[in-house]
């Protein structure tokens, strides 16, 4: 069966299901990197800034801290617990800080815990820009 190309493209079109963003906020694609809102992307160009300033270094994204290994109990196997910090660095004076851009939307009670065992397990305070 021949179907023409405007017809092709309207099935095509009406196959696609776009899914809106649980938090409403708005992907940022830069330098093949993507961010998860602006208010990220415009955090991530501050610290880069600083730390081509000097004032940070040693800056990254996505830092994965595990919070809860992986483990056995009975029969079932529980996953690992991961959370990731949107920025870590050190200061001039060395100190290590571990940073969250966050919105009121994203402080979710998951969120809330993570924050506490980071605290425990690590001794590191997350600070919420």
């Amino acid at each position: 069966m021949k179907i023409s190309k405007e017809v092709y493209n309207k099935l095509l079109n009406n196959s696609i299901t776009t899914k809106q963003n649980k938090y409403k906020n708005k992907k940022v694609q830069y330098d093949e990197m993507t961010f998860d809102s602006k208010k990220e992307y415009s955090y991530y160009l501050k610290y880069k800034l600083m730390e081509q300033a000097g004032e940070i270094k040693d800056l990254k994204m996505q830092v994965p801290f595990t919070l809860i290994e992986t483990f056995k109990l009975q029969d079932k196997t529980y996953r690992k617990t991961i959370y990731k910090a949107d920025f870590t660095y050190y200061d001039k004076q060395g100190k290590y800080h571990v940073i969250d851009v966050k919105s009121k939307a994203t402080r979710t009670q998951v969120y809330k815990l993570k924050k506490k065992l980071m605290a425990w397990k690590y001794g590191i305070e997350i600070e919420e820009v």
